[in-house]
């Protein structure tokens, strides 16, 4: 019985194969081979299953069975040729041509095996010259590189060269086995900066995205030295380093998503001894002397990157653990310098808050309460470790520290300013005499004020301290400060109109004096800095913000600012444009709730009248006429973990709001908006990917995808579109979305295999069945476009749906752009597949009549789309065809036919024509005389 039903189940696949639906010829096969015995039959089954593979283009699979043929019969020939076939696909051309070989010698006459050999013969010896010559290539390049009477451009041209041969994992490869980290190593010993850069960025590429080459590769090098060429000044050959690094970090760790198999995975067992020990020379690198404030800041940012979980919902925070055990004192060394101090590290104007972060994210990576007391102890212990009555330098690192930790988990430091003796040692710094002093106990009095709410002793006595020292202090750098404090407890009612903390006019006083030290070009650029933290408070006051907007050399300022270096005041920035397009979260107003809440004599926020529509539509027109877009595309390139998710969130909020009117979006796309708004809405929070996909969703809808998002960056764009397709995004993100994929699958049938991919299809199905009536309208027109690609039309030939049924439907309805797209997509549908045509005429009774109502649409778009579906259907099968012909449809069919075909009716009487004509060519219909 089993084996009657074996071979019962090798027909039906043989029956499925001839109608080319290999994944239900796999099916049977497979069930087949579970139920027979019999050698021959089980051979037959696997050599037809090989087949089926080769189709699908799962090579693997094809390979494996066609092998397991061979074994029950090593003559099967056509076993032989079709494994020589999958393993050609695999790139195994030597075992291909062993297959072939056998092939061609037990059937010499047969054209197509000694045609595949001649082709297999010529790819080896191409592959083996292409070899051979990369090897010798990789030889020459080493001989001109390590030969000191190399010419200059000769030096240049063979270190680019290996470079980026070492980008291609063959190329890769090739200089692993010629030596190449020996020779490398020779390079960096030359001492020559241009040679060394380029043999740290070789290296990098012959680590990447594998493990056992990253291994010998940290072994060979040795980690202390690669450390300690990342502490150099240079900044081009420490940042080559940190990514030398980060390669091989992510290739010990697994982050580089590849699979490891075979000796690759036996070479490498246990990565953890060698992660532990970047991790303690990176730890290191914090509080040596030795190292440049470049290479600090590089070390900051790997552990920044590869410590704390990048998913809370792991469970292993052994890192993190580790880390505040073994360097959490280093860590805090660093953000408790001084730059003004004799015992200062070297440092940049991001090391201190790079350092911040780091605190920050190890705090929040932490499980438990337990974890948290034991970091707040250390904490405590550095800081009251520190305090000494007899060393002002001493307190003043103290008061840094809490200032820096401020700046990071704020919880925490607002505990630490609990402390004995840290409140008062603040207020005393603030009369000093030391201009050092000054500064440091005004910054921390600033930091300490960030949330009001808790801030109470700031808020009793903040306002009269810094009123103090704003009016007797003389330096600048002090003042400036001083008047950032202010402004931050001057914010506290946030947009609230009613709730002002100081007196009418004095906001506007304050943003003045910010914007008059902003555009003071002689003011150095840390203290400016704090100018624009200043207007990051202020510019909650809508009369603040419209005329900041007006001061078109203070905007140019701030903008100027975020493009240096100096990325610190990345999130001020970020947050005064926020506040200038009002791209803040804003509570929605209840009425009932607002009469309830005066009958009860409860406060009522008030919003002011310039924070009404129109003006912020006036002042998005005043930033873009500023060049903010090139700002914020700057913003975003920062490769440094001062941009936070938060910083990111702030930035995709402000593109947003840019993005609103259509008119402007042209310009964001020509400044590179397009390509900024891509890394926004792949990382960060939640909030911020979803503000950041929309403004893409809305660029993507209108531009030329070609220009906004030029090359291969396009096929990043469709999945953060993609995510917008859901029931818990609003109206107008799921439109808009449709809308962008309906512009970008229009292009290409690659971007329509990746919305495909990126399982897009029964989502966007879904918002056909929508009762908005645009939305249903936009999901039509992207699904118009799909249905070009082969697997959405395998969806819509497969049994047990309506998919076909809900688009005949669609053309049934009365909205015109509706129709049209819905008959477009049936037109496409019916001409790629016959079955569809049959299918047609079967999922609802309906179909003839709105067949008939297309072909006599006063819109000759969609008249033409009809008469396209009828030709589909009568082109199909004469039984059909009879049918179409022995109702109204011939009638209409000839009335359409027999008009005049001026310019506009051009294309549909001529579809008319062809259409009679096809129904003359079946006999049922005779030309007139």
């Amino acid at each position: 019985m089993a084996e009657a039903e074996a071979m019962q189940l090798k027909e039906e696949g043989n029956q499925h194969f001839q109608l080319q639906d290999y994944k239900a010829a796999t099916k049977s096969y497979s069930q087949a081979l579970k139920l027979t015995k019999d050698k021959a039959l089980l051979a037959t089954l696997y050599r037809n299953r090989a087949a089926c593979g080769l189709k699908m283009e799962s090579y693997v699979q094809a390979a494996s069975d066609a092998s397991r043929a061979i074994d029950i019969n090593s003559s099967d020939i056509k076993a032989l040729y079709r494994r020589c076939q999958a393993l050609e696909h695999l790139g195994k051309l030597d075992q291909a041509f062993k297959d072939v070989q056998r092939c061609a010698t037990l059937e010499p006459q047969n054209q197509s095996f000694q045609e595949t050999l001649r082709r297999l013969n010529t790819s080896i010896q191409e592959k083996l010259r292409v070899q051979f010559s990369t090897d010798s290539r990789v030889q020459t390049m080493f001989e001109i590189l390590l030969d000191r009477n190399s010419e200059a451009d000769k030096l240049e041209k063979a270190a680019n060269n290996l470079i980026v041969l070492s980008r291609e994992e063959a190329g890769a490869e090739r200089i692993f086995q010629n030596n190449g980290v020996a020779l490398l190593m020779q390079l960096l010993d030359t001492k020559r900066p241009e040679l060394m850069l380029a043999a740290v960025r070789t290296l990098s590429g012959v680590c990447s995205s594998h493990r056992a080459r990253a291994t010998a590769t940290l072994h060979a090098v040795r980690i202390d030295r690669i450390c300690s060429l990342m502490a150099v000044e240079s900044e081009e050959m420490s940042l080559a380093v940190c990514n030398l690094l980060q390669g091989i970090i992510d290739a010990l760790s697994g982050e580089d998503k590849q699979e490891h198999r075979g000796k690759e995975e036996a070479l490498v067992l246990d990565s953890k001894k060698d992660l532990k020990q970047i991790t303690n020379h990176l730890l290191d690198m914090l509080v040596s002397k030795k190292v440049s404030g470049q290479g600090r800041d590089q070390a900051l940012n790997l552990l920044n990157k590869n410590v704390p979980r990048k998913d809370l919902a792991i469970h292993d925070n052994s890192r993190t653990i580790y880390v505040v055990d073994n360097g959490l004192r280093k860590i805090l060394k660093v953000v408790g310098q001084v730059p003004d101090l004799p015992s200062c590290l070297p440092l940049t104007d991001n090391t201190r808050m790079l350092a911040s972060i780091l605190i920050n994210k190890l705090y929040d990576d932490l499980r438990c309460d337990p974890e948290r007391d034991h970091f707040r102890k250390i904490c405590e212990e550095h800081i009251t470790g520190t305090f000494d009555p007899q060393d002002m330098d001493k307190n003043v690192i103290a008061i840094q520290t809490v200032s820096g930790i401020l700046q990071g988990p704020f919880d925490l430091g607002n505990q630490l300013l609990g402390l004995k003796g840290v409140m008062e040692m603040m207020v005393a710094l603030c009369g000093s005499e030391r201009e050092t002093d000054q500064l440091v106990a005004v910054e921390a009095l600033i930091h300490a004020s960030t949330k009001l709410s808790r801030a109470t002793f700031i808020i009793t006595n903040g306002v009269s301290l810094l009123k103090e020292i704003y009016k007797t202090t003389k330096n600048e750098k002090i003042k400036i400060r001083a008047l950032v404090g202010l402004c931050k407890l001057g914010s506290a009612g946030g947009t609230d109109y009613a709730l002002r903390q100081f007196a009418e006019g004095s906001t506007e006083k304050l943003a003045k004096q910010c914007r008059k030290w902003l555009c003071n070009a002689s003011i150095d650029t840390r203290t400016r800095k704090w100018a624009v933290e200043g207007l990051a408070y202020l510019t909650l006051d809508a009369d603040v913000k419209d005329d900041f907007v007006q001061d078109i050399p203070a905007l140019q300022a701030m903008f100027e600012l975020a493009k240096t270096p100096d990325k610190t005041i990345l999130y001020s920035v970020a947050t005064t444009l926020v506040n200038c397009t009002n791209s803040y979260d804003v509570k929605e107003v209840i009425p009932e709730l607002v009469q309830l809440a005066k009958f009860s004599k409860q406060h009522v926020p008030e919003e002011h009248p310039k924070d009404k529509k129109d003006f912020v539509d006036m002042r998005v027109k005043r930033l873009l006429k500023a060049g903010v877009t090139s700002a914020l595309v700057c913003m975003v390139k920062a490769d440094n973990a001062i941009l936070t998710d938060q910083t990111k969130e702030l930035l995709a909020r402000v593109f947003l709001a840019l993005c609103d009117n259509p008119k402007d979006r042209g310009t964001i796309v020509a400044q590179g908006g397009g390509k900024a708004l891509i890394p926004l809405a792949l990382e960060g929070t939640d909030v911020g990917k979803v503000k950041a996909a929309h403004a893409l969703a809305k660029i993507a809808a209108v531009s030329n995808p070609d220009i906004a998002f030029p090359g291969e960056r396009v096929y990043e764009v469709v999945r953060p579109l993609v995510s917008l397709l859901n029931t818990q995004r609003d109206g107008l993100q799921n439109y808009e979305a449709l809308l962008g994929l309906t512009n970008l699958s229009g292009r290409s049938d690659k971007l329509r295999k990746k919305i495909f991919k990126e399982k897009a299809l029964p989502d966007i199905e879904n918002y056909m069945f929508e009762n908005h009536d645009q939305l249903r309208q936009a999901a039509t027109e992207c699904m118009c476009n799909m249905v070009v690609n082969k697997e959405v039309q395998e969806r819509f030939l497969a049994d047990g749906n309506d998919r076909l049924k809900l688009v005949v439907l669609l053309c049934g309805e009365d909205d015109d752009k509706l129709q049209n797209a819905a008959a477009g997509a049936l037109a496409m549908l019916t001409a790629a597949h016959k079955k569809l045509c049959f299918k047609m005429t079967e999922v609802t009774t309906q179909w003839l009549e709105i067949l008939q109502r297309l072909c006599l649409h006063d819109r000759l778009s969609v008249q033409h789309r009809g008469l396209v579906i009828a030709y589909n259907l009568l082109a199909a099968d004469a039984e059909l065809a009879k049918k179409l012909v022995e109702s109204e449809l011939l009638e209409i069919l000839t009335v359409v036919g027999k008009q005049e075909p001026d310019e506009k009716r051009a294309a549909v009487v001529q579809t008319a024509r062809e259409c009679l004509i096809k129904c003359m060519d079946y006999g049922f219909i005779k030309p007139v005389a």
